[in-house]
């Protein structure tokens, strides 16, 4: 990220970045101005983008794998369609699960790593490592967190789990203990995610991880050194 935010690969050919393929955009935040030139908010990613109404649908990624999930299905295959991450029978346990993992866990990361106090970051740390507790235990003997089958769940808590070894851990000091280490079931089920399905293995990229935490978010790291380790990023299973 530089200081207009985050860059397509015509300003910055990071490798595995790409182009803006519809209109040669050089920053995200060009997106939002060309829908509204007079934004002021934050210009943040994921972002849904209709082609044909040349504008953002959404920007909140707890609502775009909703949209995913269903909104698409009558221009997919059948095989492709009948994939569904929120299943009606479980939809409260899902959302009842979300709540308190987005608090603490996705979202406490962030707490803890831009804590500007010493409380603050205490306030968050313990609660995320509470909650990893609460996960290890969910997850032991288990593939996925609810109803034996892939959720909404599994693919929002893969995210920061995948990152957590290799940059909040050290940057945003959330070190009581790695998930290598510390939470077997959880590394259990990160790798299976991981090297079973390919929809998880092949979109994630460990430079980018890196290089976009360590790199970009200068409050913590001034110096944007970006560590090698851990080695390898993720263990075999």
């Amino acid at each position: 990220m530089d200081p207009d935010g985050w860059p397509f690969a015509n300003v910055d050919d990071f490798p595995g970045a790409g182009n803006d393929p519809l209109h040669n955009s050089k920053h995200i935040k060009d997106l939002y101005f060309k829908v509204d030139p007079n934004f002021s908010g934050r210009f943040t990613v994921p972002i849904l983008w209709d082609k044909q109404k040349s504008t953002i649908v959404n920007n909140e990624s707890s609502e775009i794998i909703r949209i995913f999930n269903s909104a698409f299905n009558h221009l997919l295959p059948r095989e492709k369609a009948e994939i569904d991450l929120y299943p009606e029978v479980h939809r409260a346990e899902i959302d009842e699960l979300n709540k308190w993992v987005y608090d603490t866990v996705n979202d406490g990361v962030y707490k803890a790593g831009f804590a500007a106090s010493q409380s603050a970051y205490e306030a968050a740390v313990v609660p995320l490592f509470d909650s990893l507790d609460r996960l290890e235990k969910m997850l032991v003997g288990k593939d996925h967190l609810i109803g034996d089958r892939l959720t909404e769940s599994d693919v929002r808590l893969f995210v920061t789990i995948i990152r957590f070894d290799v940059a909040y851990y050290g940057l945003f000091k959330c070190n009581f203990r790695t998930i290598r280490d510390g939470y077997p079931a959880i590394h259990l089920w990160m790798r299976r995610l991981y090297w079973n399905n390919a929809a998880f293995r092949d979109t994630c990229n460990f430079n980018h991880i890196k290089t976009g935490y360590y790199s970009s978010i200068v409050f913590n790291n001034p110096t944007r050194v970006v560590p090698l380790g851990p080695v390898p990023n993720i263990l075999p299973l």
